[in-house]
């Protein structure tokens, strides 16, 4: 069955936005886990966090995801951007896992000129510090584009993040269609070949959740601007490719592309038919 949902704000409340997931005629759901450009965050009642639970059991929602916050910066040299970046990925796993959200995912994060190694060296210190082993939830890395000092843009640096963290069982990967575009994997032309390069350094079995994004910028850009599905560089064929492709099609999709409600709604419904007459 294709799971498939949109990114949700969560501002009138997580059992009001998961109503909201039923009436898109989405199966799954994407939340920020807290304000995505600042440090606040929701304490939800026993009663709201009873009903949430509530809807997503009797709708038979797929994998949920969290998305950390912008504001993050787990790469970061600077004391005081570092040590907001390790509360918060701290918190979010405990409090996300808590929930029962599935999976957890951020942005690496961008070393901001003390190089790659050493961002990478702190973005493990970072999880390592936050994720227990214990946690049911897995904190996924995010493939990037690779604007301006931004680790994430080639599959090795998530790599080495994972092979060096103390519980790389907890931690897997999202594929960002948009992101990797950009950064130069060519999704449009060498799907198979991008998977394949995928398994060699990281291992398919690692790949747990794709976020689907059009781009408005061209292949090898390097700059993360997100379009509507079919009305950017990647285009709708290649974008339908991917969720028709054998080894994605059972991952849980996440639309983030620029349409309000109403418009998720009905790109969901026309990524459904074109699927079903495929």
């Amino acid at each position: 069955m294709l799971t498939i949902g949109t990114h949700m704000s969560i501002a009138k409340g997580i059992a009001k936005t998961a109503k909201n997931v039923v009436w898109m005629e989405a199966n799954t759901m994407q939340i920020f886990s807290r304000n995505p450009r600042g440090s606040n965050y929701k304490v939800y009642t026993e009663k709201e966090e009873a009903r949430f639970q509530q809807i997503r059991r009797e709708h038979g929602f797929g994998a949920l995801l969290a998305h950390a916050p912008y504001t993050m910066n787990l790469a970061s040299a600077e004391d005081r951007v570092y040590e907001f970046a390790r509360t918060v990925i701290r918190e979010d796993v405990a409090r996300m896992d808590a929930l029962g959200i599935e999976y957890l995912v951020f942005h690496p994060g961008s070393h901001t000129g003390i190089g790659i190694e050493q961002g990478i060296s702190n973005i493990i210190r970072g999880l390592d510090q936050a994720i227990t082993g214990d946690e049911e939830i897995t904190v996924l890395l995010e493939t990037m584009s690779g604007k301006g000092t931004e680790i994430g843009a080639r599959f090795e640096h998530l790599r080495s993040i994972r092979d060096g963290a103390a519980h790389p069982e907890r931690i897997g990967i999202c594929l960002d269609t948009c992101h990797v575009f950009a950064a130069g994997y060519d999704i449009v032309n060498d799907l198979d070949g991008v998977l394949e390069e995928f398994d060699r350094v990281l291992g398919l079995s690692l790949l747990k959740a794709v976020h689907l994004n059009d781009s408005m910028m061209p292949f090898g850009s390097h700059k993360d601007r997100h379009a509507a599905v079919g009305e950017g560089q990647i285009g709708m064929e290649a974008l339908l490719g991917v969720m028709r492709h054998p080894v994605l099609r059972d991952l849980p999709f996440y639309l983030e592309t620029p349409l309000d409600d109403q418009g998720h709604k009905e790109e969901i419904r026309m990524l459904r038919e074109r699927l079903s007459c495929s």
